[in-house]
């Protein structure tokens, strides 16, 4: 094929972008839409063949989709399942029962963390909010010192590490490896949750007096007895962490190799969320009294928003494939290198600008993978400096929820905030969990 023209090549680009950003802000279109007429733009005003367009699209979904699809939805299945039984509950009353009332804006955070990995935010978030009410309440605290703590964590478990959806779609799209984006995830979440969760909490808790909802003030407290084991709901979440991880160290420690085979088989995404689905059900569900029918109808209810999240990820790969296949990201890439950029600051400022404009962490992710994942530098990057390319695009996707973000709307309704409270609490937290894990993520690709 014939190389497009350089300068037309930028210009449709810019155009496309600007037309996506156009019909999701000012006309409220289905992100998916949107972002497929963006890419089919971009393609149509370069110049590409109309074959090539068909085959970035078909290639964009069909190649996406084949790395997330099982793991989005065994990933949903499994946080269903660990909702419905009280696991959630379980995790966040012991963490504060042992941390005691001092230091339990640690509990909820860590817990908060932990939580979003398998259960999606706005799930987590009604969940575990009444135990933060419950201890501002008893404490008679401000909520934000509670909740602060456990929005962070919820964020930044929600952003930073798989099996929830985003770090999987940028990882599925970047081509690295998960067991690498854990492990780096998890150090720059705990340092975000460290920054945004407990001491932030604690200066929004001295700083604005929020009272617990009257509605949440006459309710009893959790009655624990009815909830499933600690130890049963820590072990099954670590079911799938652990064996990603392992899968991913047995590739680098020779000790390792005679059961390389095995490990790698159980270290599969999809294997180690099947396995981790079926002992939840077992020990979460049917020992707790749940029938068949019963966890049947949850996993299936689980699986409603799954079609949304995959498609819309999947329009980012078109978007990906469009400008890989037009070679857009070649010239993007050499642009990057005569600014003596590194990659992990240009994903991290894509991201932060599509979540600015759109509002979606989800559609921030898609789309910022998309454009890193065309640049050519990507396939020269270690497996541990792909991995922190992930979570600079998880920590710019994160920073400055406003008035666009659905996210933002749910806390100052469940707290009980006016708009500019949760602006000056909810929207810097977010922006210090995505700058904190930015700054980390830059550090450790020093290294890599």
């Amino acid at each position: 094929m014939t190389p497009l023209d350089p300068t037309r090549l930028v210009i449709a680009a810019v155009a496309g972008l600007i037309l996506l950003l156009v019909l999701i802000i000012r006309y409220r279109m289905q992100a998916m839409i949107a972002i497929l007429v963006g890419a089919v733009a971009i393609g149509l005003a370069a110049g590409m063949p109309f074959e090539l367009i068909i085959k970035s699209v078909n290639d964009g979904m069909g190649n996406t989709l084949e790395g997330i699809a099982l793991l989005v939805g065994l990933g949903s299945m499994f946080g269903a399942i660990l909702e419905i039984s009280g696991g959630a509950q379980t995790l966040a009353v012991t963490m504060v029962d042992r941390f005691g009332d001092k230091k339990a804006a640690w509990a909820l955070g860590i817990t908060g963390l932990v939580i979003a990995m398998p259960v999606f935010f706005d799930a987590g978030l009604i969940i575990l909010i009444p135990l933060a009410f419950s201890l501002a309440k008893r404490t008679s605290r401000s909520s934000l010192y509670y909740a602060i703590p456990l929005l962070a964590g919820l964020a930044v478990g929600h952003a930073f590490i798989p099996p929830t959806p985003g770090p999987v779609l940028v990882a599925t799209m970047l081509g690295v490896d998960l067991g690498w984006v854990i492990m780096v995830g998890v150090v720059c979440g705990a340092f975000a949750m460290i920054v945004a969760g407990p001491v932030w909490g604690a200066y929004c808790g001295k700083r604005y007096f929020i009272p617990v909802p009257e509605h949440v003030a006459s309710q009893p407290d959790i009655d624990t007895k009815k909830l499933p084991s600690f130890t049963t709901v820590v072990l099954i979440i670590l079911i799938p962490l652990v064996l990603i991880i392992l899968k991913s160290v047995a590739g680098v420690v020779e000790a390792m190799a005679p059961m390389r085979s095995v490990i790698n088989f159980l270290g599969e995404p999809f294997v180690a969320l099947t396995i981790a689905t079926l002992v939840a059900m077992a020990l979460l569900g049917y020992r707790n009294g749940y029938s068949s029918k019963e966890l049947e109808r949850v996993m299936t209810k689980s699986l409603e928003p799954v079609g949304l999240i995959l498609l819309v990820t999947a329009c980012g790969g078109v978007l990906r494939y469009i400008l890989q296949y037009s070679g857009l990201g070649e010239i993007i890439g050499g642009a990057v290198a005569s600014a003596s950029l590194p990659i992990v600051v240009v994903a991290f400022v894509v991201a932060a600008l599509v979540r600015i404009s759109v509002g979606s962490a989800t559609v921030a992710m898609t789309m910022a993978a998309g454009i890193i994942a065309a640049m050519p530098e990507i396939a020269a990057l270690s497996p541990l400096h792909l991995a922190c390319v992930t979570a600079s695009i998880a920590g710019g996707a994160t920073v400055c929820s406003h008035f666009n973000d659905s996210g933002f709307w749910l806390v100052k309704t469940l707290v009980g905030m006016d708009e500019k409270t949760t602006l000056r609490t909810w929207t810097i937290m977010e922006t210090l969990v995505g700058a904190t894990g930015f700054v980390v993520a830059l550090v450790i690709s020093l290294f890599a």
